[in-house]
C-alpha cells in the first residue's frame, strides 16, 4: 500500500513541478528532477528509494528511449554518422584526460585515476532526450548527432572499462567483451530488418486487446534485456528497438499508445527517482571536492563534445547545445561508480561524492541545452531580418 501512496505523490508533484518549470522558462524535466530531491530523504522524506520504485524507474527510462527511437529520423541519423563519431569520441577524450589528471592530483594510483577519467567520460542522454523533445530538436541534425554520439560513447566507454578491469587484475576478457558487442549490434540490426516486422504482422490479427502494442513492448524489453546481457546499456537496446519499430507500418499506432503509457506513469517516476536518490550526508566536509569535480565534469564534456560538433561543421550555438546534451552522466555513470566501488577502484567516500556530481550534471543539462539552442534560434532570426 505504501507504493500506491508514493506513486500518487510522485505523479502529482512531478506534473505540477514540470508545469512550474515551463512557466519559469525552463524545460519541464528540470522541475521533475528538483521535485525528486524535495520529495526524497534529502528534504521531506515523503518518498524513499525502494526496489520496486527503482524497477518502475528502469521501465520509465527504457520506454523513454524506446519512444526516442521511434521519433528518430533515420535518414538524418545516417547523415549524422561523421558528426556523431566526432562528438562521441571527443566527448570521451577530454573528460578522460582531465579526469585522469585530477585523479593523479588526488593521489590516486594510475589505475584508479584512469577509472575516474573513464567514469567522467560516460554519458546518459535519457534526460537530454526529454529536453530535445521539448525544444523540438528530436528530428533535427543536432538531435541525430546527439543520439548517435550516445551510442558510440556507450560502446567505447564499456570496452575501455573492460580493458581497464583486465589491467586491474579483474576476471575480464577484452576479446569476449568486444565479441558480445559485435553480436548484439549485428543481431539487433538483422532483427530490425527481418524479425521485428514479422513479429508485428503476426501479432496484429490476434483476437485480443492491443496485440500490436504488446508485441512492440515485447520487442522493446527483449532488446533492452539483450543489450544489458551483452554489456551494452539497456537504454541503447531500447533506443534501437524504437528505431526498428519506426521502420514498420505500425509506427504511428505504437508511438501514440506507448507515449501515453510511458508519460502517464513510468517516465515521471524515472525523472523524479533521480532526485530521490540524492543524499547530502557528508556534503559539508567534501564541498570543495564536489564543486571541483562538478566543474570538471560539466566543462570537459561540454567543451569536448562541442569541439567534436564544431569539427563536423555545426554552428557554435548548435555545437555548444550538443555539448550540453552530452553533459548528463545519469544512470550510466552511477553503474560505473558501483562497479568501481565493488572492484575497490574508488572508496565509499568518493562514491558518495561522485553520486552528487552525477546529480549536478543531470540537473544542469536541460537549462544549458535550452540556453544554447534557443540562443542559436534567436541569432538566426536576427540574421534573417537584418
Amino acid at each position: 500500500m505504501e507504493l500506491l501512496f508514493q506513486l500518487a505523490v510522485i505523479l502529482i508533484a512531478s506534473k505540477i513541478a514540470g508545469d512550474i518549470s515551463v512557466r519559469l522558462g525552463q524545460p519541464s524535466v528540470l522541475g521533475k528532477l528538483v521535485i525528486g530531491i524535495i520529495l526524497g530523504p534529502a528534504v521531506l522524506g515523503l518518498v524513499e528509494e525502494t526496489t520496486t520504485l527503482e524497477q518502475l524507474s528502469q521501465i520509465g527510462v527504457i520506454l523513454l528511449m524506446f519512444i526516442a527511437g521511434m521519433e528518430t529520423d533515420l535518414d538524418e541519423f545516417k547523415r549524422s554518422g561523421k558528426a556523431a563519431t566526432f562528438v562521441g569520441l571527443s566527448g570521451i577524450i577530454v573528460p578522460l584526460a582531465v579526469g585522469f589528471l585530477a585523479g593523479i592530483l588526488m593521489n590516486m594510483t594510475t589505475i584508479e585515476a584512469m577509472f575516474l577519467g573513464l567514469l567522467l567520460s560516460a554519458t546518459s542522454v535519457s534526460i537530454s532526450v526529454q529536453a530535445l523533445k521539448e525544444l523540438n530538436k528530436m528530428q533535427s541534425k543536432e538531435g541525430a548527432a546527439i543520439l548517435g554520439a550516445a551510442v558510440i560513447d556507450d560502446v567505447v566507454v564499456i570496452i575501455a572499462l573492460a580493458f581497464l578491469m583486465s589491467m586491474a587484475g579483474g576476471d575480464v576478457d577484452l576479446s569476449i567483451v568486444i565479441i558480445k558487442k559485435v553480436l548484439f549490434f549485428g543481431g539487433a540490426i538483422l532483427a530490425a530488418w527481418k524479425l521485428v516486422p514479422w513479429i508485428l504482422k503476426k501479432f496484429a490479427p490476434l483476437k485480443v486487446t492491443e496485440s500490436v502494442i504488446s508485441a512492440a513492448l515485447i520487442i522493446c524489453f527483449l532488446y533492452a534485456y539483450l543489450a544489458e546481457v551483452t554489456g551494452v546499456a539497456a537504454i541503447i537496446g531500447a533506443y534501437i528497438a524504437g528505431v526498428a519499430i519506426s521502420l514498420t507500418d505500425f509506427k504511428k499506432e505504437v508511438f501514440e499508445k506507448v507515449e501515453t503509457i510511458g508519460y502517464s506513469i513510468f517516465v515521471p517516476v524515472f525523472f523524479t527517482s533521480i532526485g530521490i536518490k540524492a543524499s547530502f550526508e557528508g556534503i559539508a566536509q567534501n564541498i570543495g571536492l564536489i564543486i571541483v569535480l562538478s566543474i570538471i565534469a560539466i566543462l570537459t564534456k561540454l567543451i569536448g563534445a562541442a569541439a567534436g560538433a564544431k569539427m563536423a561543421h555545426f554552428s557554435w550555438n548548435s555545437s555548444l547545445g550538443i555539448g550540453a546534451a552530452m553533459v548528463s552522466r545519469g544512470e550510466v555513470a552511477l553503474i560505473l561508480a558501483t562497479i568501481g566501488i565493488e572492484a575497490k577502484l574508488i572508496n565509499q567516500q568518493l562514491f558518495s561524492i561522485l553520486v552528487i556530481v552525477v546529480l549536478v550534471t543531470t540537473i544542469v543539462t536541460p537549462p544549458m541545452m535550452k540556453f544554447f539552442f534557443q540562443r542559436g534560434v534567436k541569432q538566426n532570426a536576427m540574421k534573417s531580418t537584418a
